[in-house]
Order: C-alpha cells, then structure tokens, then sequence
C-alpha cells in the first residue's frame, strides 16, 4: 500500500490536504505530528478522518522537527493509541515503553540518515522483539548494492517488514519493495514537498510506476545514470509499457561514475532484464557486455543493455539509427536510402556520446563533418577517432554547412535563452537538428524557423532512440506515438500526463 506522508505547520492545512489526498485517491496517509508550529491536537487531526492514518512524531535526533518534551511527544503518541488511530509509529526505545493498546497497530521503526548498515539482520531481530505489527528499516542508499541487501531483508523476513532506501540512489527499493512483501511505501503529498530524501510524489509512484501492480511476475527494466533524476525515459517507457499491455515497470537507476559493472553486479538479484545507459556510462556499458553490436563496435559505446537467457548482457546503441533517421526524415527522404548525405557538410556541436554516435552516422554515409566543442581538445580526440575534421569553438559559424546538428546542453531547460549557434549563421538551406528536447522549440529552433531552415527537434531523436529500446526489450511494436504525446505533455506547463 501507498502511504502519504503529510506534514504542514497549521491544523487546518493538515486537515485540509487530508481532504485532499483522499479525494485524489490516497488510502493510507501518514500525519507528521512534528511538522505543527503548536501543539498537535490530536483529536481534531483524526475526527472524521477521510482515510486511515498513521501518526507519527519524530525528535530531532531523527532527523524530525518536534520542539517540545520527549514526554510531551510520548502522550501525543499514547493519546492517539487510546484514540483508536490506525497506526502509531514507534522508534525503537520507545516502543519498549509504550504498549499496545486496543485496535491500533504498531510500527516499530529504524531510520539511518548516513548509510545502509552492514548488520541489517540483527537490526531487525532487534526490532521484532517489540512487539510489533510492521518493522519499518529505513535506511540511506550510498551504492546500489544497499538497495539489494534491503530487499533481500524484506523478502525473508517472517514478520511484515516495511524496508526501502532514501536519497536518489535508493529510489528503486522504494518502488519495488511492495514486490518482495513490504506493506508500505511512503510517498509526497506534491513534488515540492518531500519529508523524507528520495521521496517522490504520490500520483507518480501510483499512476507512472503502478507501484501496486507490480509483482514478482512482473518484469523489471530501467536507465542507467549519473546525474538521473531529469530523466524522461521513465515516463514515456512506462507510458508505452502500459499502453502495450505488458506487466512490466521502468525505473530510474542513478549508479555512479566508474562503478557500472559493479553496480550490475550488485543489482543481479532483482533479474532486471534490461537497461537504458545515459550520461557517463555509455563507454562502460560497451566494455561489459559479451557480446555487442556491429554499431557499438564501431562506436565504441552502448546506450541500451539486453539481459540474455544466460544472465549475461549483450549491447546495442540506438542512438545511431535515431540520429540518421531524423536527419533523414527532416531532409524530406521517406525511405532508408542514406545516400542523400553523401558530400554535405556537416557542423556538429559537442563531442560526447551522442556526438559520437552522430559522427559515426554521418560519416559513414559520405558526410563531411567537422566537430566543434566547447573544449577543443576533446572535439580533437573524437574527430581524430572518426576520421573526420574539428574546428575551433569560436570559428564553429563559419563556412556555410548544408547541416546543423547541436548534441550540447546549450538551451536545455532553464537556461532557454541561450543558444549555440548564432541566429545570423543560419540560411534557409541549412537543416538544422537541435537534440536538446527540454523545451521542444529552443532558441536555435525558434531561430532556424525565422530563417526558414529545415529543423527537427530533439523530440524526435529521443522518441526513436526510445521506441528502438522498447522493441529491443519486449520483442514487441513499440507505441511510438503515445510516447511522442506523453514526452511533449511532461515538458508543457500544463504538466506529466498521469
């Protein structure tokens, strides 16, 4: 079950979003009792209560917000039990000194902050000797192997254990414990309120990850990452996931740098049967896997990982084919015939690994290309392994390329008012290819329409890179369109569409 933690200063707004968050299609909300500025009125915060809740009053010491006397607090939670609350959330010590009574159920709690700890097992032990209805172990993620280890926990345990890891790196357990036999996860009444690190918003983990419908049956895929929170690539995976039917979740995995085939390692245990490998471990991803590609071996590195029947990873880039056929399918050539690139100049901005991957595309097909980037060396070291030409960052608007292709930040969301090509460069016979897709019409978009330039949007090389993944994962057609509609709605004011 979904738990909705809800913490605000004022009586009337806890009871308020109460309202709220039953109305919206919470069932279980937990009311944090240290968030009041006054003295919590326990009776009015439970009096007609739209749905169960748990009370909860946490010290300073652990990491809550409680002002007034360990005793006060204590008749807070004894008054609430007496009161025939759902649930009462007890930390360890205290939970020897105050006793079950009536109806309500006891959660006897743990909470590290800093790390996952090596003795797990007698942590819980220690906690099962109290009396308890649910052991609640919460825990920091400081490496994806502390989110194996707690699910292990959970799925063992002969008592009901509530177990998952905070902060971003520990976001998975949260989504997949329920799958192992946690009774609880706990979520945000909205995005910008987060009580806990690593705590997402309710409708997401309900409505994006089906946090309730996943299982053991169900199959687990992800992206790889570090940083990885901006990414889209949950959103429009598990939108076509859902559309196709398929009992499945996508999950953002943030593993960090130079620690890829460890951390594969680390998460074996959950049997994910494929990832999506971004920003910086696409290298990496292409050195693991036993068997790649004829596009990765040309490369040099992998964007997609594919669990084999034997356990082992095999690699592919999808990045290449999404690259050529948007450059394509903006020249206005509705077939596969790539032989249109042959002679054109080509300009491209950034030497990373979609840069890498365009490079290779372009290159191959008989385009003169030159790499431009913000640091010259790198733009040297990749035009000198693709065998094509570089230029200096400042000299990057000379010449007058048939083709503009800007694999770089510059324009990504917020910073929407930069470009990396000056609008006076542009001329109507250029194509320009922005891979930038947060906001769908940046600056160098807006600027190459007023000029009257072919453009594509980075919409379209993500929309194809993705669906190409999709199809490699479940062996089925991928509802491209739906994840076209679901990416453009996310990055839209109006907001995720789910």
């Amino acid at each position: 079950m979904i738990c909705v933690s809800l913490g605000r200063t004022r009586h009337k707004m806890v009871v308020a979003e109460h309202r709220a968050l039953a109305e919206r299609g919470a069932e279980l909300v937990e009311l944090r009792l240290d968030w009041l500025s006054h003295l919590p009125d326990v009776g009015r915060l439970i009096e007609n209560r739209p749905t169960p809740v748990i009370i909860t009053c946490r010290r300073a010491e652990d990491r809550g917000r409680w002002r007034g006397t360990e005793e006060q607090r204590q008749t807070l939670l004894r008054s609430a039990i007496v009161s025939g609350v759902e649930y009462v959330d007890l930390e360890e010590d205290v939970a020897r000194t105050i006793p079950r009574y009536g109806k309500t159920k006891r959660i006897v709690s743990y909470h590290n902050f800093d790390e996952t700890p090596v003795d797990l097992q007698q942590i819980h032990n220690r906690l099962a000797r109290l009396d308890p209805d649910i052991i609640k172990i919460v825990t920091m993620a400081n490496s994806p192997g502390d989110i194996t280890r707690m699910l292990q926990l959970v799925k063992h345990s002969d008592k009901p254990t509530a177990g998952f890891c905070m902060g971003e790196i520990g976001l998975p357990s949260r989504i997949l414990c329920g799958r192992y036999g946690s009774p609880l996860t706990y979520c945000t009444f909205n995005a910008d309120r987060e009580l806990a690190p690593g705590q997402i918003q309710f409708e997401e983990m309900r409505d994006l990850y089906h946090y309730d419908r996943i299982g053991l049956d169900t199959q687990v895929f992800g992206v790889v990452g570090d940083p990885i929170a901006h990414s889209m690539s949950p959103l429009v995976h598990n939108i076509a996931l859902q559309k196709a039917g398929i009992d499945a979740v996508y999950i953002p995995f943030r593993i960090p740098q130079d620690t890829l085939a460890r951390s594969l390692n680390d998460l074996d245990w959950l049997g994910i049967r494929g990832f999506s490998v971004t920003i910086p471990h696409k290298e990496a991803a292409a050195s693991i896997a036993i068997r790649e590609s004829p596009t990765v071996h040309t490369i040099g590195a992998a964007n997609t990982l594919i669990r084999t029947p034997d356990g082992q990873w095999e690699s592919e880039n999808t990045d290449y084919d999404a690259i050529l056929q948007s450059v394509l399918a903006g020249l206005g050539v509705e077939s596969d015939d790539a032989s249109i690139l042959a002679g054109r100049k080509v300009i491209l901005l950034g030497a990373g690994g979609a840069a890498r991957s365009a490079a290779v595309a372009m290159s191959a097909h008989g385009a003169l290309v030159t790499i431009a980037s913000r640091t010259r060396k790198r733009a040297e070291t990749l035009a000198d392994e693709i065998g094509c030409q570089h230029c200096g960052w400042e000299n990057r608007g000379a010449g007058e390329p048939d083709i503009l292709i800007n694999t770089t930040p510059v324009g990504m969301h917020p910073n929407v008012n930069d470009t990396p090509f000056n609008a006076n460069w542009l001329n109507e016979n250029m194509l320009v290819f922005d891979t930038v897709y947060n906001p769908e019409q940046t600056l160098l978009i807006k600027h190459a329409r007023e000029r009257n330039c072919k453009v594509v949007t980075g919409i379209e090389m993500f929309v194809r890179q993705a669906a190409r993944q999709f199809e490699l994962f479940t062996s089925q057609p991928c509802p491209s369109e739906e994840m076209r509609a679901s990416l453009r709605a996310a990055i839209s004011p109006i907001g995720k569409p789910y």
